[in-house]
């Protein structure tokens, strides 16, 4: 590789279709350098020199915003994207942009918000990280590590009046559909968590309703992917609201039976 005298030289380095991209985020946590930022609703490259070429951001971008190409351009940088990843997140104020993916911890946050600070919260909230939605959250993600993690059917926090109270209170939530989202997505993400973070306890919060079933088997084959012996709790919730169920996990032969989780 010839570097010029100005230090820059001719590379591979990932290039974003402004006009396709929706500012879903899902680049975002692809990118192990930490080199792709969702700024004023849009995925942007914030240094050539974070960006190592290698292009495993490319397969996660549903709109087919992202290619390479290749030109004149910081050479990477290693050094710099280890300091860069120690920094702890930050996010834009101007505009009040969406951090979407960029892991951050809620758990001391009160008042203003942090996103933007023209919004106060009316109440302090439990929700101890961001994000929650399920295709956004890293398996390496801090938040997860030795975590009670909730996971939760989309629908679940809008029938449940207390659910913050009675579900998300002390646990890590993310969030996902089983019937309208890609399970092939889920099974994976969920199966890396399981192999990876480790849960101190998992519970699962679904609806009444047969298809929300299948976020509780979604979850049970991806803790036999994994190769866990982490028990799973099942709390279902009716239409009106209330809890209907709650069941406690059978754990392996080997095993006593696990206790119900209050």
């Amino acid at each position: 590789m010839r570097r010029s005298a100005d230090g820059m030289v001719k590379r591979k380095v990932i290039r974003f279709d402004e006009d396709k991209c929706d500012g879903c985020g899902q680049c975002v946590p692809a990118c192990t350098e930490g080199a792709i930022r969702i700024i004023d609703g849009k995925a942007r490259l914030i240094s050539d020199r974070f960006c190592d070429g290698l292009g495993e951001c490319l397969g996660h971008c549903p709109q087919g915003a992202i290619s390479m190409e290749e030109r004149e351009s910081e050479p990477f940088d290693e050094e710099a994207v280890a300091a860069h990843r120690s920094q702890p997140a930050s996010h834009p104020a101007p505009g009040c942009g969406c951090p979407s993916a960029q892991p951050i911890d809620l758990s001391g946050a009160t008042g203003v918000s942090e996103t933007c600070p023209t919004i106060s919260r009316s109440t302090p909230g439990v929700l101890r990280h961001w994000p929650v939605q399920l295709h956004l959250v890293p398996p390496t993600a801090p938040f997860l590590r030795g975590a009670d993690l909730l996971i939760c059917a989309t629908c679940v926090p809008v029938a449940m009046a207390d659910f913050h109270a009675r579900l998300l209170a002390g646990r890590t939530v993310v969030i996902a559909c089983p019937k309208l989202d890609d399970q092939t997505g889920y099974l994976e993400k969920l199966t890396a968590i399981f192999a990876g973070a480790g849960l101190n306890s998992v519970t699962v919060a679904r609806m009444s309703v047969p298809c929300c079933g299948g976020l509780l088997r979604l979850v049970h084959e991806a803790r036999k992917l994994a190769g866990s012996t982490l028990p799973i709790a099942e709390v279902v919730i009716g239409h009106n609201g209330h809890i209907t169920e709650m069941n406690t996990d059978t754990c392996l032969p080997d095993q006593t039976p696990c206790p119900e989780r209050t």
